[in-house]
Order: C-alpha cells, then sequence, then structure tokens
C-alpha cells in the first residue's frame, strides 16, 4: 500500500542486496520513527568526454562493472563531460583509484551517494516521502520517493555519561531522559536509590546498557565529549567481552571510524540514532568558554556543577567512591547526564542545529562542515545551469588577501563611535555579484561584466549565490524580528562562512579572485567610508574588518554623540547608494550602522613601542541600561592571565575613566601582592594541549608545572593526571613554576608586579601623564 508522511531525517546510509545499491533514511515524523528504502541507485562520477574511450578501457580490462553517458553539462572550462555510473560504491571507489593513476580526471568523485540524492531533490534536514508499506511492519517502506518539507521534528533525547577507573576499566554507566533516569552499577546489591541497577560484571554491564538504550529507544543521544571518550572506550571494552553493541534501531550495530590526521579522534553512527556531543554542539553554535569541561560550563550557564568534594583529582575520588561509596558514585554519574541535559535546554543548541540541517542538509551530528553545506546549496543548481563542479586545487590554492586593518591612533579619548557595516562580506557579494559561475560567465562575456580583483569579472544576471545569501538574509531578518535566536544565529554563520569556504584549498569552487574580490572590496569600502567621515569633520582613529572607530573632539552630550552617529550613517549608506549606482550600474547593498557610542576608549600602543596597537581596545560603552566596560584583546578577556590581573586591570580603567586619582590603589594593589594577601589571585590556569612528553625543545612553564605534579603523583601511588592532555592549575614561584597541589617554595611575588601589574599598567598610564616607574620606586625600595 503507498502511504505518504513527512519527517525530519536522522540518519542515511547506502546498503547492498544482491548487487544493487540502495539508500536507508530514518524519520522522524509525527507517527513515530520511520524506515524508508529508495528504489536502486547508482553511484556517479563525471569524466571528460574525451578520456571516455581511454578510461572505458581501463575499467573493462580491470573487470569494474559500469555504464558510461555522454551529458549536456561541461566543466568551468568549457569541455564537455560524461558520467560514469556504478551499481556498488566499491567498483566506484575502485574506477576513480585506477583511472586517477593513469592521469584521467574524475569530476565529483567525493560527493557521496546519499548527499547526491538528497541535493539533488532539494531536500535538506526535513522532507515529505512517499513509498510502499511494508507487509507486517507498517514502520518500513520501500520505493521511498522524496520531495522538499518544512516538516518541524520533536526529538526524544538521552542523555549518557560513563565513569571508570584510569584503565578504562567501567564502573557505572548513566542514562537520563526527560521522564526517565537510571544508573548501572557494577557491584552487589545493596538498599539504595531504585533507579540504581546492580549488576555483576562488566560484560553484563554492557548487555544491560544495549538493553536500556533499546527500551528507552531515543532519537538522539547526548553527552559531554560522548563520542571521543565514552563511545570510544564503550566500544573497546564491548570488543575486549565479545559484547555487540546493537544500539541502533532495528538491532543494528555502532559503528566506529577513526578521524583522519587526528589522534584519539573519531566518529560513531549507527543507524535510527544520533549522536550529538555538547561540546562540539557549542563550538558549532560559536559558544565560547574559557574552559569546555561539564564543570565549568554548566557552571557558568546553569549556576551549578556537579556532585563531588575533591574537584582537583576527580578521578581519584572516582575510584575511591566506587570502593567504598558506590550509591554516591551512582547520584555523581546520573547528575552528569542531567546536567548535560539543562544545558541542552538551557542554549536549545539542538534547535540550532535542526535549522543548520533544514537550511544546509548538515546532518544534525556534522560538526563544521562550510564546505559540505556550501555544496550542498550550491551543486544542484550549478547542475541545472548546466556546469559541474571543478576538482580541488591539489596545492591547497593560494592565500587570500585577510579583512581590512586600519593602522590605529592611539590615545585616551571622550565620544567615540563605532559604526559598523552589517554583514559586509555577504552584502558585498550580494551587490557585487560575486559567484563561481557568475565568474565563470563573466570571463566568457567580458564586455558587459562586473569588474572585480586580479581580474575577476562577474556576470550581471548568471549568478546563484547573490539570491541565496538574498534569501538568508530575509529570512535572518524575519528570525530577529521574532525573536528566533536559534534560526537567526544559524543563518548568520551560514552566510558568514560563504567567503571562507570561497577562500579555501579544501573547497571545490575556491579561486583567489572569487575570495580577493570580497576581501580587497571591503578595504576599498573602509577606506572611502573613513575618508567621508573625515570630510565631514571627525577624526578615524581605527579601523577593522568591518568596524569604523569615529572621535567626536570636543564636548558633546550623550544623546548629541548618539545623533551623530545616526546622521553618520544616514550619509555614508547614501553615499554608497550613490557610488555603485554611478561607477557600476548596481543597486547596494551595503548597510552601515551606528553600533556603539563609548563616552570614554583607551585605544593603547604596541608594547614597547608608540605605534598604535590592531584588535586592542577598551572602552566605557555607553548604553539605556547604564554604563558598561568593555574590553577587547586585553587581559581581562584572555583565560591564561591570572584573576589579579583581570581584577586590577577593571578596577584600574574604571578609575581612570571615571577621572579618579588611581595613585593609593596601585601602590596598595602592590603592596597586597607582595604581602600575601592576594595569593588566591596568583593562580595561573592553562590547557596542556598535546601529551607531556611531545614537549622537547620549548616547555613552557605550564607544562613543567604538570611534569613537577606527575612526578609528585608517581611517587604517592596516585593517578598520573597530566600525562594525556589537560588543565593544570599553577603558581610561579622563587624556584620556577609549580602546580599548586605540591607547592613547595615561596611564591615569586617579583613575577606577578613584573609580569601582571606592570604591564596593564603601562598600557594605560601614559595617556594620563603618569610612569609606573616613577610610582612605584619609593614603595620597591621598601621591599
Amino acid at each position: 500500500m503507498q502511504v505518504s508522511f513527512e519527517g525530519f531525517l536522522l540518519t542515511t546510509r547506502n546498503i547492498e542486496r544482491h548487487g544493487k545499491t540502495y539508500i536507508e533514511c530514518w524519520f522522524v515524523t509525527e507517527n513515530g520513527v520511520l524506515k524508508a528504502l529508495s528504489s536502486t541507485q547508482q553511484g556517479l562520477f563525471f569524466i571528460h568526454q574525451h578520456d571516455q574511450v581511454q578510461a572505458t578501457l581501463l575499467l573493462r580490462k580491470s573487470g569494474i562493472e559500469h555504464s558510461y553517458n555522454p551529458l549536456s553539462l561541461k566543466t568551468f572550462e568549457h569541455q564537455p563531460v560524461g558520467g560514469l555510473y556504478f551499481d556498488k560504491n566499491n567498483s566506484l571507489y575502485k574506477a576513480k583509484t585506477l583511472l586517477k593513476q593513469h592521469q584521467i580526471s574524475c569530476f565529483e568523485d567525493d560527493i557521496r551517494l546519499t548527499e547526491r540524492y538528497l541535493m539533488e531533490r532539494f531536500i535538506y534536514g526535513s522532507a515529505a516521502f512517499t513509498g510502499k508499506q511494508v507487509t507486517g511492519k507498517p514502520a518500513e517502506l520501500t520505493d521511498m520517493q522524496c520531495k522538499p518539507s518544512q516538516f518541524v521534528p520533536k526529538f526524544s533525547l538521552l542523555s549518557i555519561d560513563i565513569e571508570c577507573s584510569e584503565h578504562g576499566e567501567l564502573f557505572s554507566i548513566g542514562l537520563a531522559s526527560d521522564t526517565y533516569k537510571c544508573v548501572l552499577m557494577i557491584g552487589e546489591a545493596q538498599a539504595s536509590h531504585t533507579w540504581i541497577h546492580w549488576l555483576d560484571n562488566e560484560k553484563t554491564l554492557l548487555q544491560q546498557f544495549v538493553k536500556q538504550v533499546s527500551k528507552i529507544d531515543p532519537d538522539i543521544i547526548v553527552g559531554w565529549n560522548v563520542v571521543n571518550f565514552d563511545f570510544r572506550l564503550l566500544i573497546k571494552r564491548a570488543a575486549l567481552h565479545k559484547v555487540e553493541l546493537l544500539l541502533g534501531r532495528d538491532s543494528q550495530p555502532i559503528l566506529w571510524r577513526d578521524a583522519r590526521n587526528e589522534v584519539n579522534q573519531g566518529f560513531v553512527s549507527m543507524p535510527g540514532r544520533v549522536v550529538v556531543d555538547g561540546i562540539d554542539a557549542l563550538k558549532t553554535a560559536t559558544y565560547q568558554f574559557d574552559s569546555f569541561s561539564l564543570e565549568n560550563v554548566a557552571q557558568t550557564l546553569l549556576g551549578k556543577g556537579k556532585k563531588t568534594e575533591d574537584v582537583d583529582d576527580r578521578l581519584a575520588q572516582i575510584v575511591h567512591d566506587f570502593k567504598h561509596n558506590k550509591i554516591k558514585l551512582a547520584e555523581y554519574n546520573l547528575q552528569d547526564c542531567q546536567l548535560v541535559l539543562a544545558i541542552f535546554e538551557h542554549t536549545k543548541v539542538l534547535d540550532f542545529l535542526t535549522l543548520r540541517s533544514q537550511l544546509t542538509g548538515l546532518e544534525l551530528d556534522r560538526m563544521g562542515g562550510s564546505v559540505a553545506a556550501f555544496i550542498n546549496l550550491y551543486l544542484p543548481k550549478l547542475h541545472r545551469s548546466g556546469y559541474i563542479a571543478p576538482n580541488r586545487p591539489k596545492d591547497g590554492g593560494l592565500a587570500s588577501p585577510g579583512g581590512y586593518v586600519m593602522n590605529s591612533k592611539p590615545g585616551l579619548y571622550q565620544h567615540v563611535l563605532v559604526l559598523d557595516f552589517k554583514s559586509l562580506y555577504p552584502s558585498i557579494m550580494r551587490t557585487f555579484k560575486i559567484d563561481p559561475l557568475g565568474l565563470v560567465e563573466g570571463l566568457t562575456s567580458p564586455d558587459n561584466a562586473i569588474e572585480g580583483y586580479r581580474g575577476a569579472k562577474f556576470s550581471r544576471d548568471k549568478h546563484f549565490l547573490p539570491e541565496i545569501i538574498t534569501s538568508l538574509w530575509q529570512q535572518r531578518d524575519a528570525a530577529k524580528k521574532n525573536q528566533d535566536a536559534a534560526r537567526s544565529q544559524a543563518i548568520k554563520i551560514l552566510m558568514n562562512s560563504f567567503y571562507g569556504v570561497l577562500g579555501s584549498g579544501g573547497c571545490p569552487f575556491y579561486d583567489t579572485r572569487l575570495a580577493s574580490s570580497i576581501t580587497l572590496r571591503g578595504h576599498d569600502i573602509m577606506q572611502t567610508t573613513a575618508k567621508w567621515i573625515e570630510q565631514a569633520g571627525y577624526q578615524v582613529i581605527y579601523g577593522d574588518t568591518d568596524s569604523t572607530f569615529v572621535w567626536l573632539e570636543g564636548q558633546y552630550s550623550n544623546q548629541q554623540a548618539n545623533q551623530i552617529g545616526q546622521s553618520l550613517a544616514l550619509m555614508i549608506n547614501q553615499k554608497w547608494q550613490d557610488n555603485i549606482k554611478l561607477k557600476h550600474q548596481l543597486p547596494c547593498e551595503l548597510e552601515i550602522e551606528f553600533e556603539t557610542h563609548f563616552s570614554q576608549f583607551l585605544m593603547p600602543t604596541i608594547r614597547g613601542s608608540e605605534l598604535g596597537s590592531k584588535k586592542r581596545y577598551a572602552g566605557l560603552k555607553t548604553t539605556k541600561e547604564g554604563d558598561e566596560l568593555v574590553f577587547k584583546g586585553l587581559e581581562t578577556v584572555r583565560s591564561d592571565w591570572t584573576q589579579l590581573a583581570k581584577g586590577f586591570q577593571l578596577t584600574l580603567y574604571k578609575m581612570v575613566f571615571a577621572g579618579q586619582n588611581i595613585n593609593d590603589y596601585l601602590l596598595q594593589i602592590i603592596a597586597d601582592t607582595r604581602s600575601g594577601k592576594l595569593n588566591e589571585q596568583l593562580v595561573y590556569r592553562k590547557r596542556i594541549r598535546r601529551r607531556l612528553d611531545l614537549y622537547v625543545k620549548n616547555v613552557p612553564p605550564h607544562v613543567k608545572a604538570a611534569r613537577l605534579a606527575d612526578q609528585q603523583n608517581e611517587a604517592l601511588g596516585k593517578t598520573l593526571r597530566y600525562q594525556h592532555k589537560s588543565w593544570i592549575s599553577y603558581v610561579i614561584t622563587v624556584e620556577g613554576p609549580q602546580p599548586i597541589e605540591y607547592l613547595s617554595s615561596k611564591i615569586d611575588y617579583d613575577h606577578y608586579v613584573d609580569k601582571q601589574i606592570k604591564p596593564i599598567a603601562e598600557g594605560i598610564l601614559p595617556f594620563i601623564g603618569l610612569s609606573f616607574e616613577d610610582m612605584t620606586s619609593q614603595q620597591m625600595g621598601l621591599f
């Protein structure tokens, strides 16, 4: 019986039956989860038509089954192509390897069959689909046909977390959803919470975990570092005990794939379920934290954290609790699961990932993927215009110019306005029709083309990217109006990725003329804008990519400053409308906005120089809610500076901006530091990004501290905590860096005065006519 549904794609994969290939799709629908199987599909890549005879001979000689069809498509060099088709994926891989060995160019040979199937039907995330119901299996369809849809899914989530020894021996597995919680714990049963399930050994623990996942039947499994820690370890322990992890729907096994060029990194997949790692998801949504540990993120977002007393040696605490207090360990295990669920709920990051999928076709668990998103959107349109995608540059491509950064004019200012171009690079692409196809067609018919840079010319009417951006722009404006933050953020990230994609050698559409025509146009726009502002009688003291900083010399009220900001924005927008219409006969999509008024503003110098710095400033921002101190690129926003430095900078700048005398405060901070009153603020906390033994030539302070700590841990028979990446907290002593857990020497207070307090003070004191050396020379003699 033929039936129709709408749903959201959870997973897709190729499967082979009787020498034929099919695509299996799992959908979330209003009626539950459905599996649908396509009709037979063929893998495909393209070759030049003039290579067809040689290619066919090579493939036949090697016994690779295929078919060939000449097509009306052509390359960007206007060479006609044909398609090579394969019933089996393995045949396709063998064929492209063979042909490349014989110097035959293969095009679009890296597009997966599932990706091509969906993108050529313009299916992104959601789909309307029909098929024949399998007898006796109402949740399974065959002969699937798909088309685009706007279906909005509701997912069922399961959060998991494991606890184990330092050698990877499993202690327990926690599982939690909105309606269910349980911890599978190895050990003899004891009076405890009903949600603790007691199990005899590791093998039965793994078997019970599979049963629990099947019973809960989630669409999405979430966790914290859940792929490269939890699932990596679960797969290893299951292999050891010969337990099949049948965690996919239909009792399908979980699959692991190691990441290329990444140690201890990989990917998991299972039919019908998606695994989403909380850390990767938040990074994809552009969240930033000093540390992405679950404890830090939970404390930052939720104001609560983990349940254990010994934060500094949590593994030792876990091992102790497994031996002596399993109920406490179970509570800790469960709380980790619940914290992850709370973070997902608080951030709505799954909404963001869903919208990103509906915009680009990227899978929910795909992190990064800017190039893949661009290909999904662009390639089917390109095919319909008669072209195929070029190949990626073999040399990785030439570097393109970066964004415009003006030499700053250092100083302490009153009334600085910041004017920002709204999505400058997407606006440039819209206005000047910057587009891969547009470049090909523009160079073919240059007489009426739009001039780009480095020899680029763009067609006025044959292009896709400007329209794609315009559609996204309109959707983002609607999302903002509806206060749909997730959609707005997803669209913003996508639009802003287009420039990077076109300038990336990893993209088949890479061409230095494309990226240069965006950034160099941006340079001209920024420089011309600054010239117009100065012609209006104001000073431009800095410019960076899309932001222009304007000093209003003289006395102004906040209201007057804001009015000037608004009038400058109106003037500049009108000038660009007129300029682009006159010079290029094009409508202008550029829009500058008056963004910020700093009543007080510091543009510092480069340390040890009188030249102005770049991407570093501080200002007192005037808002409706009151004044707000803003730091960019300075110590207070950097995670590798101490709390002493951050607190000192914040207070010092507030006092200077308020016109207060800072002499007593500065001397008191130094005195309190030297007397030991501020010892708790002297701790450095830094991430060890490689294995300790890989630091050979240059050994930074935090690595020295980590080595000392693990030497002590080894001597005491404790866990070696820092060998394979971690975070280390340490202080600088008179004998060098030492970990705070094994502090044996006196703190080097001179270091903190010279390396933390002095650089901050010297960044601002000269602008108010003071010298750090003069102010502190008398006090220094006392110590």
